[in-house]
């Protein structure tokens, strides 16, 4: 029997305006489907025959995938009958038949569809195109068929792979693309077996191959995961819970007549770390790790116990290149591995593919070089396979084995090369396949198979590409083509990505991100709880106060102007205002004298207790407004040197008496913020994103504007914005509008709200000035009169009237205004322009407010405590640095309430059909209990009594009626037995089982995955990390490797020093150690370092310095792809000098030591020199129009040098060839050469 248009699909609209939809099985009509009012009717034979002559065919289709529920409000929604119009078979599987889904439809199911909003079609429109996009797969069989099969074998399953095909009885949840259309079928108790069908999106291949006398289907399968679905710019890296962008499992299978089968399985997926890449930035991608090392490495856990418990034993080989910004990627990727509770069990393997097989050398260095190095675990995986029966009763375990591990290959996008070396995996696991299944004695028939599996991994890598990257793979066999492709990502990653994105979650959530109350049932409820129906949801979020803990915290929010970041260097080193009193000391600095504690008084009553220090904060969120000079140059191309350094000491300054780490930071032109937390909060922090807003020249530059920073901390959410707003006096509309829009825009791309945040805190320069004379505005200051000065504040006053910051709290300002200083004075502004001084620097915070609670519970709101508000005297700017510390509450779910809470909800919910069967009580005729007269009487009684009636229906002894909501049915059902006219009737339950229902629903969205080898046991990461033996923090303590300490070391040298020593003599970098992962534990020796020969002419940038300000700023090439070193290649090390390294000519080679044997002659250290690190520019040309922050004139200031850097280095002589290098003690200078005395900084200027 072939697959035809089996469904057949009727509408009408009554005239009453009501639209319905009938849905028919032409080839079963004991069962139809009716949609009408919101409502799911099950309608059987004589129902249907007597109300189809009412309806208009409509369309016939192959089959249904679901009812799309887009909700758009809490009691808004919008129901979309999603069926396939047209499909392509691609072949047999077993008695199965597969087919690529070419056309969809979306057919609305609500009353006035013809009236909806163009937002909502074009969001339809777009999913339409991803499942059109020729990527999706369905299997289906013939009901006769099934009953075979439930007698003989398990059906065919796309989204379950052979091996676990023999114990998994259910759907796999992480490669059911179409999940989310199930939940609204399944609450009106339809069998969703009988009516839906099951999509996975991904790859299927399948050839036939003559072998003789049988038909054997060569079949290739890739299933893509939906638990970190996306577009390429759009999803990277991994999620908290440790899923990856882009992660497949691909399946290679061969298939014979007589159900012998064999199979081979391998993954895929992103590098699970914290990272992102926007797009296209005139030329360059821009590669950020978007977390610190602290609170990347749960995540990174998470992912390996996962893969391990799924997939057995482990082996990850990473092909990113070792040039520019992949290669520090993948260094982070070797380093969280060495640290990894998994890095003794699962291997870690580097090959720079770009390197290693170039174009010509592909196919001879993947045997020789990758081949034997992964040839011991490669026969140790091994493969599934059955041979016999294919079934326990027949083959028993003789026949069988199983595949014990897989191997995990990556590149940047695990497009074209990850699809390479699996390529490469698959044909020699393929000779192996052939061999078991006896298949392999005639070469004619190896090479058959061989070709056929060739071409359907090639068209494999162009699906997956088309899907994740928007084009075809980069071959590489010809370089027109893959520039073509590549022009192509372009446009597609900027142009359409955006919308492909917000399809994707649509598609696999049903529910629009951007809603406000979306973002508390996320923080509140697990993932899998979010895509029941929106009421319900609202009713537990109502009664979160019963199932959460309250935390207290502390949050210190700082903000500074610091006028360019000019004078950083003497900030930093100037005893008289270091940043510990702004940051640390800020309570104690800012304490009136008369309540200071005098520790030698005696007499005080106050406790040993009270001299302890306060409680630190565990938060920081540390804002800077000019960092950079407000140049052209940095406008279009910002510097983070300044970025940095700030980082550096700011994590230097905060952890003086306790350790913090950083979170992440984000930096637009001038504006930068920084958040810090303490180690013990990193692995609650989940959900952390930034964005930028720009607001000069009406929103083209960045010269004003804002930052910010959102995450989760248990079951709280927090924002925190920095901003820069429009400068000059009078300037207070373009202030309030830069409000405005940074209040719109933020987050807006990733469908979030700053106002849907359980905590906001907003700091920065906002410029608003005082308006009042100057004279009498410095004579209050110095009165200290500042409930007068407020009053003319033109925040408080645009406040007051509603037009900015409603709902935000502000500490008491008690203190001087803190703009605008002379430079290293005390004095307000002395210049000719003589400026008003102001409260520029503010920091302000509001806390989300549930609209339902009770006015005792509003009355009792806790809003948070502020235990400071104040400036600090560093003078180094002509703006004060201002920091509040707020104590605030956060939530933390008890879990075993929350099940308790939720039961009590979901029962008194009631059925979620909201649906009962009225009969009659003993009927003389229960063909007569119905007619139209008790009808009436009936529907009258319960409109007036209960609610309005939704929708009604009869069956041959009973009359089935839909309420409003399941409240309303509990209602009916509790009246008992009520009387209609001379009648008796009574209500029951449809669906008596409606915990179960939503219990099914919930299911929808856990991974029911069970372990390729039975009996495995899931390690539970979060155990371990309450394990007090194994801290992450401890770990990278103990075991900073070289690489990280030079990267410390090199940020600490700013630009100028660099600069100032590239004259001198620089020495040859030794060549890289061979890693002890990779070599069994045992170091190999690294040959002294000898002094190279003079430098040339032109000199670069060190690779070191390179390296640094790639981890910042790293520009990673279009080609998706990045070659095996299992000697991994390390930078250059370079002295503590850091001179520029340069190359050697022929003449000069004898003199330095040979590289070791891991590493190939060929590579040139230099090749981390082409890079030009962003640097300040020397142009003040300035776009900021602010008249009052012009600098004042201030004398050239040369940089200290940092003690850890050292003097520059003494020329050394260059020795012969046959002397022996002389030993280096340590990566310092020698101790030899004294330190000259530092460089003399001039005073103040007044």
């Amino acid at each position: 029997m072939v697959l035809g248009k089996i469904f057949r699909i009727y509408h009408k609209t009554d005239k009453n305006n009501v639209y319905s939809v009938l849905l028919e099985n032409k080839n079963d009509r004991s069962e139809s489907l009716l949609f009408e009012s919101g409502c799911i009717d099950i309608l059987g034979t004589r129902e249907n025959e007597a109300i189809k002559p009412l309806y208009h065919m409509l369309m016939d289709v192959y089959g249904c995938l679901g009812i799309l529920n887009l909700n758009i409000g809490i009691d808004q929604q919008q129901n979309y009958l999603v069926c396939i119009v047209s499909c392509v078979s691609i072949g047999k599987i077993q008695n199965s038949e597969i087919f690529c889904i070419t056309e969809t439809t979306f057919i609305p199911l609500q009353h006035g569809h013809q009236q909806q909003q163009q937002s909502e079609l074009d969001r339809i429109q777009d999913i339409k195109k991803i499942l059109n996009s020729q990527t999706f797969y369905f299997s289906w069989t013939t009901p006769q068929q099934q009953q075979q099969l439930s007698t003989t074998t398990k059906k065919f399953d796309l989204t379950i792979c052979c091996q676990r095909l023999e114990r998994m009885n259910e759907t796999d949840n992480r490669f059911f693309w179409n999940r989310m259309f199930y939940p609204y079928m399944k609450s009106f108790n339809v069998n969703t077996d009988r009516w839906l069908l099951k999509i996975m999106c991904g790859f299927v291949g399948i050839n036939t191959v003559y072998v003789g006398h049988q038909q054997a289907k060569a079949c290739l399968i890739s299933r893509l995961s939906c638990e970190r679905a996306g577009t390429r710019f759009n999803v990277r890296g991994c999620n908290d819970n440790g899923n990856v962008a882009n992660f497949v499992e691909t399946e290679q299978i061969i298939l014979l007549d007589n159900n012998n089968i064999s199979s081979y399985l391998i993954v895929r997926g992103s590098i699970p770390l914290f990272w992102e890449q926007t797009g296209v930035q005139v030329g360059s991608h821009k590669l950020r790790l978007s977390r610190g090392n602290e609170l990347s490495h749960p995540a990174y856990e998470r992912h390996l116990a996962m893969l391990q418990y799924l997939y057995g034993k482990q082996v990850i080989i990473n092909l990113v290149s070792n040039k520019e910004s992949e290669f520090i990627l993948g260094s982070m990727y070797k380093t969280h591995h060495k640290l990894s509770y998994f890095s003794n069990d699962i291997p870690y393997i580097a090959f720079d593919y770009h390197h290693y097989c170039q174009r010509g050398q592909r196919e001879e260095n993947l045997v020789t070089m990758l081949k034997e190095r992964v040839k011991k675990y490669f026969d140790e995986f091994g493969f599934y396979y059955s041979i016999g029966t294919g079934n326990d009763q027949d083959g028993g375990n003789e026949n069988r084995m199983h595949q014990t591990g897989t191997f995990r290959i990556n590149c940047i996008d695990c497009l074209d090369r990850t699809n390479r070396v699996q390529t490469f995996f698959g044909l020699e696991m393929l000779k192996q396949q052939l061999r078991i299944l006896r298949l392999d004695e005639k070469s004619t028939i190896v090479s058959r198979f061989t070709e056929v599996f060739k071409n359907m991994w090639q068209s494999n890598g162009d699906q997956i590409s088309r899907i994740y990257a928007g084009t075809g793979a980069l071959e590489g066999k010809s370089k027109i083509r893959d520039g073509t492709l590549s022009v192509a990502r372009t446009f597609q990653n900027n142009l359409f990505d955006s919308n492909k994105q917000e399809a994707f979650d649509i598609l696999l959530t049903g529910k629009l991100s951007n809603i406000d109350y979306m973002e508390k049932f996320r923080s509140l409820l697990p993932n899998h709880y979010l895509h029941l129906p929106s009421s319900l949801l609202m009713s537990i979020y109502d009664r979160h106060f019963e199932y959460t803990n309250v935390m207290e915290i502390r949050i210190a929010v700082g903000t500074w102007n610091v006028n360019g970041g000019k004078h950083f260097n003497s900030i930093i080193y100037k005893k008289s205002d270091p940043l510990s009193d702004w940051l640390l000391d800020y309570n104690r600095k800012n304490q009136p004298l008369g309540n200071q504690i005098n520790i030698l008084d005696l007499s005080l009553d106050d406790s040993l207790s009270s001299l302890s220090k306060p409680d630190s904060p565990d938060l920081y969120a540390i804002g800077f407004e000019e960092i950079v000079d407000l140049s052209a140059q940095n406008i279009v191309a910002t510097s983070t040197t300044n970025q940095k350094e700030w980082l550096m000491e700011l994590e230097k300054t905060l952890s003086r008496n306790e350790t913090y780490v950083l979170v992440t930071c984000v930096q637009l032109v001038g504006v930068c913020l920084f958040l810090f937390v303490k180690p013990k909060f990193a692995r609650y922090i989940r959900d952390v994103q930034t964005d930028t807003v720009k607001t000069g020249f009406g929103g083209a530059t960045g010269n004003k504007g804002g930052v910010g920073i959102r995450l989760r901390l248990y079951n709280s959410t927090l924002c925190f914005i920095c901003s820069h707003f429009a400068a000059g006096q009078h300037q207070v509309q373009e202030r309030n509008q830069d409000f405005k829009e940074i209040s719109r825009k933020m987050f807006q791309s990733i469908g979030k709200k700053i106002k849907s945040h359980d905590y906001v805190f907003w700091c920065g320069d906002f410029n608003y000035r005082i308006d009042m004379p100057i004279d009498e505005c410095k004579q209050l200051i110095s009165e200290q009169k500042w409930s007068e000065l407020l009053e003319k504040d033109q925040l408080k006053c645009q406040q007051q009237d509603g037009l900015i910051f409603h709902d935000y709290h502000e500490g008491q300002v008690d203190f001087a205004p803190t703009y605008k200083y002379d430079i290293n004075s005390d004095d307000y502004d002395t210049s000719e322009k003589s400026r008003i001084p102001a409260w520029t620097d503010r920091i302000l915070y509001r806390k989300f407010q549930p609209t339902s609670l009770m006015e005792k519970e509003t009355n009792e709101y806790n809003y948070g405590e502020i235990v400071f508000y104040g400036r600090t005297e560093l003078k180094t700017s002509d703006h004060r640095p201002v920091i509040g510390e707020y104590k605030i509450e956060i939530l933390q779910s008890d879990f075993d309430r929350f099940n308790q809470v939720f039961n009590d909800v979901i029962e008194k919910s009631g059925p979620i059909d909201s649906t009962v069967i009225i009969k009659e009580i003993n009927p003389l005729d229960p063909s007569k209990s119905f007619e139209p007269m008790y009808i009436e009487e009936l529907i009258k009684k319960i409109n007036e009594q209960i609610c309005p009636i939704v929708l009604a229906g009869f069956g041959d002894d009973h009359m089935r009626i839909t309420l409003k909501n399941g409240q309303s049915a509990i209602q009916l059902v509790q009246m008992g037995i009520f009387n209609v006219l001379d009648r008796k009737f009574q209500a029951e339950y449809k669906t008596k089982n409606w915990l179960e229902l939503i219990q099914e629903q919930i299911d929808l969205g856990v991974c029911n995955t069970i372990p390729l080898i039975e009996n495995t046991k899931k390690l539970d990461i979060d155990q371990i990390y309450n394990d007090n033996n194994y801290n992450f923090k401890k770990l990278i303590t103990n075991q900073t490797d070289l690489d990280q300490q030079l990267i410390i070391d090199s940020i600490l040298i700013d630009d100028q020093s660099i600069n100032n020593q590239s004259n001198q003599q620089p020495v040859r970098p030794p060549p890289p150690k061979q890693s002890s992962l990779e070599t069994g534990g045992k170091e190999k020796s690294v040959a002294p370092v000898r002094p190279a020969p003079p430098p040339p002419p032109a000199t670069k940038k060190s690779s070191e310095k390179k390296i640094i300000d790639d981890i910042f700023d790293t520009c990673n090439n279009n080609d998706d792809d990045s070659p095996l070193s299992i000697n991994e290649k390390l930078p250059p090390q370079l002295p503590p000098s850091r001179p520029p390294p340069i190359r050697i000519t022929q003449q000069q080679t004898a003199q330095v030591p040979p590289p070791p044997p891991s590493m190939p002659n060929n590579v040139d250290h230099n090749d981390y020199d082409d890079y030009d690190d962003d640097s300040d520019d020397d142009n003040h040309f300035n776009y900021d129009n602010d008249d009052d922050d012009d600098e004042t004139n201030m004398p050239n200031i040369p940089a200290p040098v940092h003690p850890a850097c050292g003097p520059p280095p003494v020329a050394a002589p260059l020795l012969p060839a046959a002397a022996p290098p002389p030993p280096i003690p340590s990566r310092r200078l020698p101790p030899s050469i004294p330190p000259p005395p530092p460089p003399a900084i001039p005073p103040r200027g007044n």
